[in-house]
């Protein structure tokens, strides 16, 4: 069965954007809930891109807005709660899951693409529990549903949080103290997930099975701040924290509006987010590298910089 109308949950965020775009040019129609209507104008002028305001908590309105769709798609996820008791997480992660796949029972929708993370296995923090639980829970739904669960490093593409957040504090900031300076990532391109979740919503072979999703690549915290830093050509000293000083540094931004860093940051930070095996590459994706893509939204648009990321994206001979 081809998979021709998709509702979205979480799709007005990163990923959620890059994926709607894709379905649109391949012709199929999306619907994306939100819980406060914007008018995201990168999604309103989207063909076959329908958004519409719900409480996708209330089981009865997501039941409503599932029926005569052939798929689902959970993009939903946070990386900071207010308090520090885990609620938020659970609610975000746990308590969604459950509500969408008694939802998507009752609506009679087969097909499910859940987002996860890497690190769920060993991770301590509230956010990496909350995921592990929810993918438990898909995936014990197997039977039933025709599902598949991605775990992806982090996210790096033009407007994202990671690249640009450590620009930004390079450039406003002579040193950065830095915690954690030596967890390990492998950044994947946004527009690879959000590829991956189209490559995998109409093969069969996908069904019932998780994908972890890395960049070509592996990094440690301090080399990510560092190319950013030099992207902005800035002389920002970057300070590792001794692991003390990185645990009161989160204690202490865990009251800082916005919370630009958290004890459950913290705790997320010491479990690499690193791939054990290559799903982009199963699914037939090629992975783009950190060299080939940040330069473009993020660095000098100098004629060197210019020259140096035409060059990271040219195939090697």
């Amino acid at each position: 069965m081809k998979h021709r109308r998709i509702l979205i949950l979480g799709g007005t965020g990163f990923v959620g954007t890059q994926f709607s775009a894709r379905l649109a040019r391949a012709g199929i129609e999306a619907t994306v809930l939100t819980r406060h209507d914007r008018r995201r104008d990168d999604l309103w002028v989207l063909p076959n891109v329908r958004v519409v305001e719900t409480d996708v908590y209330d089981r009865d309105k997501l039941t409503h807005e599932l029926r005569g769709h052939d798929a689902a798609v959970n993009l939903v996820g946070i990386l900071n709660e207010k308090g520090r008791k885990g609620k938020g997480f659970r609610r975000a992660h746990v308590t969604l899951v459950e509500t969408l796949l008694a939802a998507c029972r009752e609506a009679g929708v087969k097909r499910l693409l859940h987002m996860s993370a890497l690190g769920t296995v060993r991770g301590e923090s509230h956010y990496l529990r909350t995921k592990r639980e929810a993918e438990k829970l898909v995936l014990a739904a197997r039977d039933e549903l025709d599902v598949t669960v991605f775990k992806p490093s982090v996210i790096f593409g033009p407007g994202d949080g990671f690249y640009r957040r450590f620009g930004s504090l390079a450039r406003l900031l002579p040193v950065l103290p830095l915690a954690c300076p030596d967890a390990r990532f492998a950044p994947v391109f946004v527009g690879n997930v959000a590829e991956a979740f189209l490559c995998a919503l109409n093969d069969r072979n996908t069904f019932g099975r998780s994908y972890e999703l890395c960049g070509p690549r592996a990094y440690s915290l301090r080399e990510v701040v560092a190319y950013a830093r030099d992207l902005k050509d800035t002389r920002c000293l970057i300070w590792g924290l001794p692991d003390f000083l990185a645990r009161l540094q989160a204690l202490v931004c865990d009251f800082v509006p916005g919370k630009p860093f958290s004890t459950d940051n913290y705790k997320s930070l010491k479990t690499d987010s690193v791939c054990s095996e290559e799903g982009l590459r199963e699914l037939g994706i090629h992975a783009v590298s950190v060299e080939a893509a940040v330069p473009g939204y993020l660095g000098n648009t100098s004629r060197d910089h210019r020259l140096s990321a035409y060059r990271s994206r040219r195939p090697a001979e």
